[in-house]
Order: structure tokens, then C-alpha cells, then sequence
């Protein structure tokens, strides 16, 4: 080829460059340009000399960096049909780029230093050890030549870890080849990057001075100024050669980083003092102290606690420190920390009662560094050393050793000032704030971090204060008496509750909040820790009375009072005599207003602080009844004089004051008493809910949405809601029929349900039945419950949607904040506090159908396990049921459907005994499986579609926002129904629940990559007993296997690992339609195509395939037929395949290799991220054997290669 042709394309390469590069270019002209480069790139034979042309040093960086790709392109799609001699040729020309054809270190712009590395590596990645043993000695020979060259040769060392090592970016058997001679070559490697890092550091230092003398010379004397680049290019290979080692630190034997007295880690330390290194140098020591493995070679790393190391650690962090806040000594900082972190969790793991390792001499200074980064201003540097704080604390043999005993009351005193939630980047009323604005995007972000740290914080208090209870309780103690005693400060930002009250950023309601959480985690764990006798009674007593005695007219200040209260309340177990003081204070707080009598809606901190005293009351019932008990006609007065006025309390907090009664009458432990109190308690309820209009509105659509006002047009939405007190008296019957079903039990013991009457018999297995007080009023009030959620139901037919008012038109719609919880969209900070619940009367019309609906079917689930026996065997139980709660499911919109499956169905058939899975359960759940599955395919259809045609109908009247709302919670109710089918069929033993955390999570997060199918995920009963009715199974069985294509990945994996196989188990003894065994099939195979981009969901599905096929190939030739559609399917190793499968006596492989063979031959139809879809493929050959096998079954192996390329492949030079 001519040296004119080759000038002739390189010219038109450099205009075509030029013109994709230039900013001015019109897109035709860009795209055409675009195109004939990477035509040429593909396709001309003499891409080797035009690339070697463009990469002079000549030519301007963009055009070299060209020329520079072209040589890439060459090695990585090439290579394998390149003659001999032109990879010699192309290789030496590469390296004498290296050598002379770059600028100089200080010049060369990096992308160029990054892809002339990058060709080396992948020539290494095909050639190196077998065809080109002197690689290493090469790289040292070009090393030697300056700066330049070292720090390239740096460069091409780290990549070349990075691909082998961290990423793994190439087949198998090269990998090995190169990493085990990597791993022989080590000590030479490791030798040539510290020698490398020390003489260019010292050449460096020495330059510029060390920065002890430094401080002593002034600017102009620093530096010769002829030295200066040379200092500059020193530097440059020093932080090129850390970058490499921090690629190797974290896999080589630990041996190589701990050799030679630890020569590295000193040098590590020593780099730590030098500003322009030591970000590099901490990140190697990091990863180096961080290191897992034996604990006996882990031992060297303990010469970091020594005298030297320690010095030149603490001073590091001082200079970084005081040098203010610039982000790179922040950075630094941050390193540290993590240093010292990885240090403390290196000395826990090495220090035990059977080992040798002694607890170091400066335990103590490094606990006052480690102290230092605790009260530093930076709230992330603070958060970052508290699980260390707790493995410390929580340490068998450092949590008795004095030094950290003598650092609790320090830790503590600190925990005081970082429990204040100061540090919003968007203020500036602490030193935390301007740190802040490094660490987070908005105040949300912020809010959201310190809520886990103060959790954080609070585990760790807990763990301190389990080893010196006592401190704990004195500071606790201590604080509370001085915010007693502490001036009220409103600060700027006053809320508009009213004047002078706190908003949630005020100074003292911040420090209220602070002292609160404080005492509530130490005196708690107080009286866990410490001996009955040895609590002290009167100190905590005297603080009870402080706390009762301060009166507030502050909403949030009250709420923190309470939280007081309720945390000193284990000391009243002592005084009894304290308990009417204490109910007195919390019934006060029932009423709490800021105005009396004001008519403007309560705002939330209001409203807060009632329920928080309602929720008191019902804890201090539920934790120590015995206590209250004696009270118990006091309480009743209190509860009834209360009620007594309508308007007084909202429905909520009335039902809360009777469910504390309903819990205390559980310990008169005497059936026909507690029976006639509930009748007495419930008797207004009863009236009410059983008069006639009441009847007639419950189970009239079109009277009910007349009564609850949803029918009128208001002119004022603010301030008028004539119908709110009609909305109110069903709420306060629905709420009070759940208060009752939730709280009236029987006691625990059977000895005293015995006595008191509760025990009814015994069942054939042996298990007692009981029964349970309420009964009996309850299920008086049941067809009314039935009636309502049928009317409720009904609401959502378009006839009675159109007769809602014009103010009402939304009113079955969710609120927003339920759509901002989907949409995972965080509330805006302030307005949780001080905005009114409620700003309209929409919103609380929307309220009322949202709680209404949810708690008709709390009571449904509570029912069962409530009432057992007595509610299962209502008469027409399930007939009732479905003719109410399942009723007009094709108009209930999703957000309403779900939470019915979880609250409602979910709980019932769980606590369902067998005996009625005949006659309840089956016969409600056979419809309603039928009826979702054909719901779900519909949704999931709309969606598939509008996927779609979105790039054709962008102007539609459904904005995106509305289209991402109906998809997720799509998804979400396909997670329910999935979830709901699982319970109910498959037994979880062994079965791992590790996602349920995250259901509505984020997909990914919650994805497990390597899934092990639980070995013996069965039926359960009430699964065989649903798979025998043959449209259930059918139902069953189709979902399952459809919503393995169904666009929700956490949803397919856990139906994937938790219910295919064992509901398909299930039918194989009979006789499947072959067209049934191959859409099983098929299904599992489309999954893999839309989720086989998951590694999770692609081993959990590939696993299924292989199972179906293994199980039901002998039988049905169909599945073969299946698997010849499959794209790119190699028909003679699928004969193979199928050949062994299909002759036992030929079955000797074992289960890993006939899965890995099937893994490849379905590999045509596992989907793959968009970013892979259209990557070419990168063919790595490889290179004849290093390591000779001593297997004798060296010829049947090479032959079964089931790559298909048999032996002559492996020799192919």
C-alpha cells in the first residue's frame, strides 16, 4: 500500500475530525462525517499505517487521539485475523509511541496518556505470558527513560489490573492465565512501584523542600524555578504510581504489602504529610488497612498503631484541619477518618480472648483522634465513626479496658452536641452548614441523612451506656433540668401556629428535640442494664415530677414533654402512688390547644401532640396494665367525660382513649366482666351504627354520598363543611369497632382463660379455642360493615362518580401524599409542622374515604384472628364477603385494591385454621385469583403498548407524571397479588425473605445477583387444597408464569425462586397438555428476555428453564421444538444436551456443568442492558495452556469443550 494513499486518507480522516469536532457543523454534515470514520474503521485494509500516521506527535490532540482509537479498533476486532508479522509490527510501533512519540509529562493531555495505554493492555490481554514472555522487561526498559515513559508504563499497569483483576473483562481461561502470572511476578512488580514511588518522591522533596523546611522559607526560595517543572513531572509519576498501587493493594497477598518491616505502609504514612500526594496516599492505606483474609497475616498491619505511624497520622489530620475548609484537604480528612475507622475494625478483629495480639500502647491517643473526628463541625465526618464507636463498645476485650471505659462520658458529652439537628446546607446558623454544602444537594437530602445518623447514634449511646449506665442517666438528667429551666427562643424563623411558638428549626425546640432523643435512649437502656435494687428511684422520681410540673403552651416543646414522661415512666413501676399525676398531665395534652376555642383548622403540630398523648396512654396501658389496673374507674371517668362532648375530640383520639380501656379490661381476666364493660363501652356505637337511617345510608350509594356532603357545590372549601359532623359519627363507629377487634383478648395463660372462662374446648389437634369478649357486639355490627364497604365499593361505578358535587368531583382520588410516597418525591421540610392537616374540605373528603376504606378492611383482617372460630363460621361467610368486599372490583382503582389484599386478605387466610379452607377460603380466593390475573394481564398490556407507541403520540391529554403514577403502582399491585399468592401457597421453609424490606424499594437495590432456590420450597396446605380445583390451579399457575414478562423485576425474581416450581411440581404427576408445557416454557424463556439483563433475575430464571426442561423433556419432544427457535442455538450441542438428558445411563456430569451447558445454549434469548445490545463483540482467543492438567481425562475433556472449539483451536498460534 503507497505511502500517497495512505497521506490521502489521513488527510480526508482529518477533515472529518475536524468537522465532527467542530462545534459549528451542521448535523447532516456531523452524522456523514461520523459515518465515514467508522466505516473506515471498519472495513479498510490499511487502518494499521493511516493510524500510526494520525498519532504523530505532529498532528493536533484530537486528530492523534483519532489515530490512537483507529489502533485500538485494530487490536480489539483484528487481532485474531492479523498475519504474524503485522501484530509484531503494530506492537513495536505502539511501544516506540511510548518511548518517543508523546509529549512530555506536564504536555500530554491525559486522554492521549489513556488510550495509548489502553491499546497496550489489550495487546497484553491477548499475547502475554505465552507470546510475549519479555513484556515486563520491556515496560522497565521504557520505564527507565524519564518521567513520561514511567509514568505511561504506571498507566498501562493499572488498567491492566483493573481488567483482569477488579473487572474481569475477559474469558476465563486468559484470565487465569494472566492473573497467576501476574501473581508469580508480584515481588518484582510490587519492587518496581515502590522504587519507582520513592525515587520520585525523593527527587521531589527534595526539590521543593521537605514541608517541614518549607514553612521556614519563604515563596520566591521554594523552588528554583528551573526546577519547578522538573519538581512538577516528579510529582506527577509519585501520584501516578499510588494510583496503581491502590489497583493492586486490594488483591495481592497481603504478604507483598506487609513486606520488608512494612516499608510500603511506612512510606504510605510518611506520604501522608505531602499535600500534593496525600490524597493518593491515604487512598492506598485505606485499602490497605481495609483488607479481609487470615487474621494471623492481617497481624503486621498493627505496626499502623504503632508510635510513628500514629504521629504521622494525627498530624496529617491537624495541618488538613487547620488549614480551613478547602475541599481537598476536606477530602483528605474524610480519608483519614476511614483510615482510622478500618484501623479500629482491624484491631477488633485481631484482638480476642485466644489471641496474642496485645491491646496497642496508643489505644489512648488513637481513641482521642477517633474522638477528634466525632465532635469535628463536619456532620458526615461525625456520622462516619459511629459503627466503629460500636464495634469498640460492643468488644469482648476492649469494652473492659479502662481507656475506652474513661472515653464513654467523653463519647456521650459529644453524642449531646451532634444529636442537634444543626448543619442545613441552606442556613448558616452553625459551623456544620458550610460543610454540609460540600456533602449534600438540598435540605431533604440532608434531613434524610441525619434522621439515620441520630438513629445511628442512638444504637451506639444504647451500647455505651450498657457499660457505664449510670454516666448516661446523670448527663440525661443533668440536660433535662437545664432545658426546664432554659428561656424559650423562638429564633427568626417563627412558625405560623402563632406568635412566639417554635418552628422545627428554632434554637430551643432543636435542642429540646436533641436532649429528648438523648434521654430516651439512655434511660431505657438504664433500666435494661442495671440491677432492680440498684436504680436510682429518687433521681428519677424528682426528674418525673420537673417534667410533669412544666407547663408550655408550644406544641412541639409539649410533644417532647411527653416523650419525657413516657421514658420516666419505668420509675412510677417503683411509686405507684405518682400514676394520677402522670395520667393528668397526658389527658391534659388529649385536649391541647394553642387558642381555645379557635375555629381555624389545628395545625399538624397540633395535632401531634394529641395523638402523641393518646398513643402514651394506649402504650402505658399496653406495656404495664397490671400498674394501671388499680386506676382503672379513674381512667373510665376520665375517658367518659371526654366523650361526653361531641366536638371535643377528633374520631381518632376518641377511639385511642377507648382502646387504653379495651387493653386494661383484658387483665380482669373474667369473661362475663370484660364482656358486659365492652357492651357498656360500646352501647353509643351500637345506637348509632344499628338506628334506621343509619342503615339506610350504609347501604344506599346514592343516601350515603348525600350524608357524607360528597354531593354539595361549597362556596367557601376553607372554612364551610356543613356534612363534617355526619363524616365524623361513621368514622367514630368504624374506628371504634377496629379499636375493640384489635385490642380485647383473652389472657396468654391457659390456666388463667381457664378460670376466667375463656376457654371454650379443645380442637382434635389439641390446639384450645378460645373465646374472645367482644364477639358477640361485634358481629351484631357486622352487616352493617358489610353493607358499608359494598356502598363504598359502589362509589367508584361511573353512575355515582357523576352524581359526586362539583367541589367533590375528586374526592375518591388519592391524596397527594400518597401519590408523592409512590412517586418517592420527598415532603417539603417546615410544612409538615405548621401547615393546618387539612387545607381544604376536599382534602378532607379525601381523607375520609381513604381511612374509611382502609379501616373497613383492618376489621376484616383483624376479624379472624380476633374472634377465630366465631367469625369463621358466620353463616355464608364467604358468599357475604364476596358479595361486598369483592364487589365492583373493575371500577376500584388500584391504590384502593391494595391495600384490601394486604390488610384484609393477606391476614385472614394466614390465621384461617384448615378445618375452613373448604368452605371460606377456597371458595373467596378461586374468584379473586381469576379475576386478578385477568386484571393484571390487561394493565400490564396497556403499558407493554404504550411503551410502544410513545415516540408516536406525544401530545396525549395523560401527562407523564400521571403515566409514571399508573405504572408504579401498577407494579406495586402486581407485587401485592404475587406476594398474596405466595403466602398462600408456598411454605416458607428455607425460603429467604430478604427482599420484603423493599417492596416498594428501589428495584435494583433489593436485587440479589446469585439466587439458590430454596431446596424445599413446598405447597402449603391450603396451596394443595387451592391446586385441586382445577380453574384456581389454572388461574395459579398462569399468573405466576406470565408475570415473568411483566416489566417489574423484583416481582419476577421472587416469583421466579418462590412459586414457579412448586405450583408447577404440583401438576406434573398428571397429564399437561403438551401446548401448556411449552407456554410454560416459553414463558420463562421471554422473562429471561426482558430481565435477563439482571444478574439476579437471569440465574433465578435460567435455573427455572433448566428444572422445566430437565422434569418434562423425556416426556414432551415440544420443549425441543422450543428450544430450536431460540436465536443462534448450536443444534449439535443441543443434541449432546439432549442425548445425555435423555439416556440416564450417560448422566455422570455434574449438576454445575449441565446447568453451565444449558446457561449457553439459551444464551441466544437472555436479554442484555440497552448500553450491551449493540456492542460488538470483543473475541479474546485463547493461547496454548500454562499449566498442564493432570487429569486423566485430558482427551474427553478438550473434546467436550463445549465452546464447539474442540482441540485444534487451542493450539491455533
Amino acid at each position: 500500500m503507497s505511502a500517497e494513499q495512505v497521506s490521502g486518507l489521513c488527510e480526508q480522516l482529518v477533515k472529518a475530525v475536524t468537522v465532527i469536532m467542530d462545534p459549528a457543523s451542521t448535523q447532516r454534515y456531523r452524522l456523514e462525517a461520523l459515518k465515514f470514520c467508522e466505516e473506515f474503521k471498519e472495513k479498510c485494509p490499511i487502518c494499521v499505517p493511516c493510524g500510526l500516521k494520525l498519532a504523530e506527535k505532529t498532528q493536533t490532540a484530537i486528530v492523534r487521539h483519532f489515530g490512537l482509537q483507529i489502533l485500538e479498533h485494530v487490536v480489539k476486532f483484528r487481532w485474531n485475523s492479523m498475519p504474524r508479522l503485522e501484530k509484531v509490527y503494530l506492537k513495536n510501533n505502539v511501544m516506540g509511541l511510548i518511548s518517543n512519540g508523546t509529549q512530555s509529562i506536564l504536555e500530554e493531555e491525559s486522554h492521549i496518556k489513556d488510550v495509548l495505554s489502553r491499546i497496550v493492555v489489550e495487546m497484553i490481554k491477548r499475547e502475554w505470558p505465552q507470546h510475549w514472555p519479555d513484556m515486563l522487561k520491556e515496560l522497565d526498559t521504557l520505564s527507565k527513560q524519564g518521567e513520561t515513559q514511567t509514568e505511561l508504563v504506571m498507566f498501562i499497569l493499572l488498567r491492566l489490573a483493573e481488567d483482569v483483576v477488579t473487572f474481569q473483562t475477559l474469558p476465563t481461561q486468559r484470565r487465569r492465565d494472566i492473573q497467576q502470572t501476574l501473581t508469580q511476578n508480584m515481588e518484582k512488580i510490587f519492587t518496581f512501584l515502590l522504587t519507582t514511588l520513592q525515587q520520585n518522591v525523593n527527587k521531589y522533596r527534595h526539590m521543593v523542600g521537605a514541608p517541614q523546611e518549607q514553612e521556614a522559607l519563604t515563596t520566591g526560595q521554594k523552588t528554583d524555578l528551573a526546577q519547578e517543572p522538573k519538581a512538577q513531572a516528579n510529582c506527577r509519576v509519585g501520584i501516578a504510581a499510588l494510583n496503581t498501587l491502590a489497583g493492586y493493594i486490594d488483591w495481592v497477598a497481603l504478604s507483598h504489602i506487609t513486606a520488608d518491616n512494612c516499608k510500603l505502609l511506612e512510606m504510605l504514612c510518611l506520604l501522608l504529610n505531602e499535600p500534593e500526594l496525600q490524597i493518593g496516599a491515604s487512598e492506598c492505606l485505606l485499602i490497605a488497612v481495609s483488607r479481609k483474609g487470615k487474621l494471623e497475616d492481617r497481624k503486621p498491619l498493627m505496626v499502623l498503631f504503632g508510635d510513628v505511624a500514629m504521629h504521622y497520622i494525627l498530624s496529617a489530620a491537624q495541618t488538613a484541619d487547620g488549614e480551613g475548609l478547602v475541599e481537598k484537604h476536606y477530602v483528605f480528612l474524610k480519608r483519614l477518618c476511614q483510615v482510622l475507622c478500618a484501623l479500629g475494625s482491624q484491631l477488633c478483629a485481631l484482638l480476642g480472648s485466644d489471641s496474642d495480639v496485645e491491646t496497642p500502647a496508643n489505644f489512648g491517643k488513637y481513641l482521642e483522634a477517633f474522638l477528634a473526628f466525632t465532635t469535628h463541625p463536619s456532620q458526615f465526618l461525625r456520622s462516619s465513626t459511629q459503627i466503629t464507636w460500636g464495634a469498640l463498645f460492643r468488644h469482648e476485650v476492649l469494652s473492659r479496658d479502662p481507656l475506652l471505659l474513661a472515653m464513654i462520658p467523653k463519647y456521650l458529652r459529644a453524642s449531646m452536641t451532634n444529636l442537634v439537628k444543626v448543619g442545613f446546607p441552606s442556613k448558616t446558623d452553625s459551623p456544620s452548614c458550610e460543610y454540609s454544602r460540600f456533602d449534600f444537594d438540598s435540605d431533604e437530602d440532608f434531613n434524610a441523612f441525619f434522621n439515620s445518623f441520630r438513629a445511628q447514634q442512638g444504637e451506639v449511646m444504647r451500647m455505651a451506656c450498657r457499660l457505664d449506665p449510670r454516666t448516661g442517666f446523670q448527663m440525661a438528667g443533668e440536660w433535662l433540668k437545664y432545658q426546664l429551666t432554659a428561656p424559650v427562643d423562638a429564633g427568626p424563623m417563627n412558625s405560623r401556629t402563632g406568635e412566639g411558638l417554635c418552628s422545627i428549626f428554632s434554637p430551643s425546640f432543636v435542642q429540646w428535640d436533641a436532649m429528648t432523643f438523648f434521654s430516651e435512649s439512655v434511660i431505657s437502656q438504664m433500666f435494661r442494664t442495671m440491677d432492680k435494687d440498684e436504680i436510682p428511684v429518687n433521681d428519677g422520681i424528682d426528674l418525673l415530677q420537673l417534667v410533669l410540673n412544666f407547663e408550655t403552651k408550644d406544641p412541639l416543646i409539649l410533644s417532647c414533654v411527653l416523650t419525657n414522661v413516657s421514658a420516666l415512666f419505668p420509675f412510677v413501676t417503683y411509686r405507684p402512688e405518682y400514676l394520677p399525676q402522670v395520667l393528668s398531665k397526658l389527658f391534659a395534652s388529649v385536649t391541647f390547644e394553642v387558642i381555645e376555642e379557635s375555629k381555624a383548622p389545628r395545625t399538624r403540630a397540633v395535632k401531634n401532640v394529641r395523638r402523641h398523648a393518646c398513643s402514651s396512654i394506649i402504650k402505658m396501658c399496653r406495656d404495664y396494665p397490671q400498674l394501671v389496673l388499680p386506676n382503672f374507674e379513674m381512667l373510665y371517668n376520665h375517658v367518659k367525660q371526654l366523650l361526653s362532648n361531641e366536638l371535643l375530640l377528633t374520631q381518632m383520639e376518641k377511639c385511642a382513649l377507648m382502646e387504653a380501656l379495651v387493653l386494661i379490661s383484658n387483665q380482669f381476666k373474667d369473661y362475663q366482666r370484660q364482656k358486659a364493660f365492652l357492651e357498656e363501652l360500646m352501647a353509643p356505637v351500637a345506637g348509632l351504627w344499628l338506628s334506621p337511617e343509619m342503615q339506610r345510608v350504609l347501604s344506599d350509594p346514592e343516601a350515603f354520598i348525600s350524608y357524607v356532603g360528597a354531593d354539595n357545590k361549597i362556596a367557601d372549601p376553607v372554612l364551610e363543611d356543613p356534612s363534617g359532623l355526619n363524616r365524623s359519627r361513621i368514622s367514630f363507629c368504624v374506628y371504634t369497632i377496629l379499636g375493640v377487634v384489635k385490642r380485647a383478648r383473652w389472657p396468654a395463660a391457659t390456666e388463667e382463660a381457664k378460670a376466667g372462662g375463656f376457654l371454650l374446648g379443645y380442637m382434635p389437634s389439641g390446639t384450645p379455642i378460645y373465646r374472645n369478649p367482644c364477639t358477640e357486639q361485634v358481629l351484631k355490627l357486622f352487616d352493617n360493615l358489610l353493607a358499608l364497604i359494598r356502598t363504598h365499593n359502589n362509589l367508584y361505578m361511573p353512575e355515582m362518580v357523576a352524581r359526586l358535587g362539583e367541589t367533590f368531583a375528586k374526592a375518591l382520588d388519592m391524596l397527594e401524599v400518597e401519590k408523592n410516597a409512590i412517586l418517592g418525591l420527598p415532603q417539603p421540610l417546615l410544612e409538615l409542622y405548621d401547615s393546618p392537616v387539612y387545607k381544604t374540605v376536599l382534602e378532607r373528603m379525601q381523607g375520609f374515604f381513604c381511612t374509611l376504606y382502609d379501616n373497613c378492611f383492618h376489621i376484616l383482617g383483624n376479624a379472624g384472628p380476633s374472634m377465630q372460630q366465631d367469625f369463621y363460621t358466620v353463616e355464608g361467610l364467604a358468599t357475604q364477603l364476596l358479595s361486598s368486599a369483592f364487589i365492583n372490583l373493575n371500577n376500584i382503582p388500584d391504590y384502593r385494591l391494595r391495600p384490601m389484599l394486604r390488610v384484609f386478605v393477606k391476614p385472614l387466610v394466614l390465621s384461617c385454621p384448615s378445618e375452613y379452607y373448604e368452605t371460606l377460603v377456597c371458595p373467596m380466593l378461586g374468584p379473586l385469583f381469576t379475576y386478578l390475573h385477568v386484571r393484571l394481564s390487561q394493565k400490564w398490556q396497556v403499558i407493554n403498548q404504550r411503551n410502544m407507541l410513545c415516540e408516536d403520540d406525544a401530545a396525549d391529554d395523560n401527562p407523564e407524571s400521571q403515566e409514571m403514577l399508573e405504572e408504579q403502582l401498577v407494579r406495586l399491585l402486581t407485587r401485592e397479588v404475587m406476594d398474596l399468592i405466595t403466602v398462600c401457597c408456598v411454605s416458607k421453609k428455607g425460603v429467604e425473605h430478604n427482599t420484603t424490606a423493599a417492596v416498594d424499594g428501589d428495584d435494583d437495590e433489593a436485587m440479589a445477583t446469585e439466587v439458590t432456590p430454596p431446596a424445599s420450597a413446598e405447597l402449603t396446605e391450603l396451596g394443595k387444597c387451592l391446586m385441586n380445583q382445577e380453574d384456581v390451579c389454572t388461574a395459579l399457575l398462569i399468573t405466576a408464569y406470565a408475570s415473568l414478562s411483566w416489566k417489574d423485576t423484583l416481582s419476577c425474581q421472587r416469583t421466579t425462586t418462590q412459586l414457579c416450581w412448586p405450583l408447577l411440581k404440583q401438576v406434573l404427576p398428571g397429564n399437561l397438555l403438551p401446548d401448556a408445557v411449552s407456554w410454560f416454557f416459553t414463558s420463562v424463556l421471554k422473562g429471561l428476555q426482558i430481565h435477563g439483563q439482571h444478574d439476579g433475575c437471569m440465574a433465578a430464571l435460567v435455573h427455572l428453564a433448566f428444572q422445566i426442561y430437565e422434569a418434562l423433556r423425556p416426556r414432551y419432544t415440544e420443549l425441543k421444538t422450543v428450544m430450536e427457535q431460540i436465536p443462534d442455538i448450536p443444534r449439535d450441542s443441543l443434541e449432546q444436551f439432549d442425548s445425555k438428558l435423555l439416556n440416564p445411563a450417560l448422566q455422570k456430569v455434574a449438576d454445575k456443568r449441565r446447568k453451565d451447558h444449558f446457561k449457553r445454549l439459551i444464551a441466544g434469548c437472555i436479554g442484555k442492558p440497552l448500553a450491551e445490545q449493540f456492542r460488538k463483540e470483543v473475541h479474546i482467543r485463547n493461547l496454548p495452556s500454562l499449566f498442564k492438567k493432570v487429569k486423566p481425562s485430558l482427551e474427553t475433556d478438550v473434546l467436550q469443550n463445549e465452546d464447539g472449539e474442540g482441540l485444534t483451536a487451542l493450539f491455533e498460534p
